[in-house]
């Protein structure tokens, strides 16, 4: 701005040069002169109007030099879907973020409130700032924040947190009055910013061997700029200025503390712990974790498992030697990748978890599928839950245990890498306390995305430690949650000879899924259950009663599972708290007895036939009626344990041709009904009601349906009805065919309700094969058709 003075130095616009003429002023004194009154009162007028003039011509002169001088337009960084807010150095920025961030790879942690691990432009879509064609975002970065709340919100599923060191709040991109944001974003040593292209400059890390260090896969940076490394020395060293950590005894370790924002140096003589002093219990037993410096931990995340170590070490009174012994090697191989398998990204792989002999793990030898019972906490981890050790166990398998295990896990891109790291830990800890073994317990698993695919099978590993080796090496698949699809490609696939299934044992699936399917279950589930597959769910972070109405298939774990009592089917809250049904889910798997999905329409059936060999049958005729009852027989499954056949035929008599125990192969049984012998006689049909009802079904096993097949060719000489009625009312499923003369009043009699569906009439004997089919279909649909309370 220019001062009054400098102002009226300056040439004045054309009306104001007129005005101030020397002739016009003289003038105007000339008027004054002739009337003193009048001069007087003129003059004064002359001058404040003169003065104003002046005014308004320097104001004039003023604004027009200001047009002249135009203000500097702010420039708005824009920034990529992937970058993450811890990241960004600046505590408040405006950015702008490109279209297309409303991807499942891009990692959103919170909810209203952000982990800085969270990707800033797919918080943003979350939060409501922008949407998926992008825009300008207002980020404020806060105190870190504990208990982080996943929701699904624009399109975009947030996941959970424990906790996190840093946080950050999103808005629309208006700028705050009195607030310079930079035109320029400054980020981690490890990034360049967004205006000014610089090359990338090595982190001034201390340094490893190679094999320590974990490579970034994805070729970028690594998530949050902080690395952790272990080095042995004999002397203390300074950490470098970006690095937080507390001091621990030698060998020393440098780590990034998320709880703590103050730079500490070590010192070999003294242990400074940076965590709430309330989570810090003393617990029983030795904890250990994983050599941090030669996992595949994701730094991001290594100082979580290094500051819980340093918790339970202080509580304990143990040395950080003993913390830090045995599983690097086989940590190593975790998170290799698989071709064309998308962006990978590093997760954690180790923290701290309560060790067996805790009262919190006593606790889960409780039956804990009750309803009403539960098991969790509030889903907010401490970190001695975040463990991913396995449980150290030495069971050599455990023969009571016999079932064919297949656990269908979750690789899509919802459930993220560290909770896909927890999961792999899960089914670890889930081989160990099963004891896997050839005697007992064999598993298999499958993971699902967009496809199925089986990573192993029944007979490839043996043992807990095979499975451990064999279980770190999965890759994340990526994609979408169909269980569905997973769920027919393990009834289609999985089960076979050829996979190491055993016949006798019991299926078991057990399905893990992040919130909810992406496609339906119900009838892909259906089908597997009438295969004799017995279905669990494991559901994770379940959707809130916000997120329903996202979900495809309402109900859908009702609908899947082998029974809807609450046996099947367990509910988790948060993915730190997974280890906890480890225990309930091996009572559950194990409990044979209760596994009654594997009791199908097919084997689990005490089946007596009673065959009419009165004379008006002929032995041609008897043989017919002898290849119909075989041709329905060995669509069964036969032994001692499964679906049992016994025979009787009748005349005025009648004959036990077999009991339900005598065979128990189905080729033994084929065998003897060839060789049944044609009688000839009367027809007696009601006595041989009553003798099938005493002399096979009191036999019968309790677990067994009792199905009686009757086959005659003509009217009884006997009343049928009331011993048919004897036989229902002992739960005897009746199911009557007849042939020729046969009387169809007394098939319905005979036949169970609705008797139009039990009973079977054809007019000549070579007919009857087109029996077998609706006969075996009608018995599997009443079997299925039973509540699944």
């Amino acid at each position: 701005m220019r001062t009054v003075d400098e102002c009226c130095t300056l040439p004045l616009p054309l009306p104001f040069q007129y005005r101030l003429q020397p002739d016009v002023l003289m003038f105007s004194f000339s008027v004054l002169l002739t009337d003193p009154d009048f001069a007087s009162v003129t003059m004064k007028a002359s001058v404040i109007a003169t003065f104003f003039g002046v005014l308004l011509a320097c104001t004039y002169a003023a604004k027009e030099a200001t047009k002249k001088t135009k203000k500097a337009k702010l420039y708005i960084p824009q920034i990529d879907c992937d970058v993450k807010a811890g990241k960004i150095i600046n505590p408040e920025f405006i950015a702008k973020c490109p279209p297309g961030c409303q991807d499942v790879k891009y990692r959103v942690y919170g909810t209203d409130i952000y982990a800085s691990f969270s990707s800033v432009c797919s918080a943003a879509i979350h939060s409501g700032a922008i949407d998926n064609t992008g825009g300008k975002i207002l980020v404020q970065k806060v105190a870190g924040h504990a208990g982080y709340r996943g929701s699904f919100s624009n399109g975009v599923r947030s996941l959970s947190l424990p906790r996190w060191r840093e946080s950050f709040l999103v808005s629309e991109g208006k700028p705050r009055k009195g607030v310079t944001y930079p035109s320029t974003l400054e980020f981690s040593s490890s990034k360049s910013t967004a205006v000014k292209p610089e090359p990338k400059k090595p982190e001034q890390d201390l340094k490893v061997p190679k094999s320590a260090a974990t490579p970034d896969t994805s070729g970028k940076a690594s998530e949050q700029g902080d690395t952790v490394h272990k080095v042995y020395q004999t002397s203390p060293e300074p950490m470098p200025s970006t690095q937080m950590a507390a001091t621990t005894p030698t060998p020393t370790t440098t780590t990034t503390d998320p709880f703590s924002t103050t730079p500490k140096a070590t010192t070999p003589a003294t242990t400074r712990i940076t965590i709430d002093s309330a989570a810090a219990k003393p617990r029983p037993g030795l904890h250990r974790v994983r050599d941090t410096g030669s996992s595949s931990v994701h730094p991001a995340y290594s100082s979580v498992a290094a500051a819980a170590s340093r918790q339970v070490q202080a509580s304990q009174g143990r040395g950080l030697n003993t913390a830090l012994r045995g599983t690097s090697t086989s940590a190593s191989n975790r998170n290799m990748l698989r071709p064309n398998a998308g962006i990978q990204r590093q997760e954690p792989v180790a923290t701290i978890r309560r060790p067996a002999g805790s009262p919190a793990h006593l606790a889960m030898e409780t039956d804990l599928w009750k309803p009403g019972l539960s098991f969790f906490d509030t889903g907010v981890a401490s970190k001695e839950e975040l463990n991913l050790k396995p449980l150290e166990t030495t069971s050599q398998g455990n023969p009571s245990c016999k079932v064919d295990l297949s656990f269908l896990m979750d690789g899509s891109w919802s459930i993220g890498k560290r909770r896909f790291q927890l999961q792999k830990q899960f089914l670890i800890n889930m081989a160990h306390a099963l004891g896997i073994n050839n005697a007992g317990p064999l598993m298999g698993i499958v993971q699902y995305g967009d496809d199925p695919s089986t990573e192993f099978n029944l007979k490839t590993y043996t043992s807990p430690k095979d499975l451990r080796n064999a279980i770190e090496k999965i890759p994340q698949k990526g994609g979408l949650s169909n269980v569905g699809k997973a769920l027919s490609f393990v009834n289609k696939n999985f089960f076979s000879d050829a996979n190491g299934n055993r016949g006798g044992a019991p299926n078991v699936v057990v399905v893990m899924v992040d919130g909810w399917p992406t496609d339906r279950v119900e009838e892909a589930s259906r089908l597997a259950r009438e295969s004799g597959i017995n279905i669990f769910f494991v559901t994770i972070e379940a959707a809130a009663q916000n997120e329903k109405q996202n979900v495809i298939e309402p109900n859908f774990v009702d609908k899947a599972v082998c029974r809807t009592n609450g046996f099947y089917s367990i509910m988790v809250p948060s993915w730190f708290s997974l280890h906890k049904v480890v225990q309930p889910l091996v009572k559950r798997v194990c409990d044979i007895d209760r596994l009654v999905c594997s009791k199908t329409c097919l084997n689990s059936a005490d089946i007596g036939f009673v065959i009419d060999g009165s004379s008006s049958v002929g032995t041609g005729n008897f043989r017919t009626v002898l290849q119909f009852v075989a041709n329905i027989s060995k669509e069964f499954e036969i032994s001692d344990t499964d679906t049992r056949i016994g025979a009787i035929q009748y005349t005025y008599e009648q004959r036990l041709e077999f009991s339900f125990d005598k065979y128990s192969t189905k080729q033994d049984v084929l065998s003897a009904i060839k060789r049944i012998n044609y009688w000839s006689g009367g027809t007696s049909t009601g006595a041989a009601i009553s003798y099938a009802s005493e002399q096979l079904f009191t036999k019968s096993k309790p677990n067994k349906r009792k199905i009686m097949i009757l086959i005659t060719d003509g009217r009884s000489y006997d009343d049928v009805r009331m011993p048919a009625l004897t036989a229902h009312q002992n739960g005897v499923i009746a199911y009557s065919i007849g042939v020729a003369w046969a009387a169809e009043d007394e098939l319905e009699a005979i036949a169970t309700d609705p008797d139009k569906e039990h009973s079977f009439f054809v007019d000549e004997f070579d007919n009857l094969y087109q029996f077998v089919n609706p006969l075996i279909q009608n018995i599997c649909t009443e079997f299925n058709s039973q509540p699944r309370n």
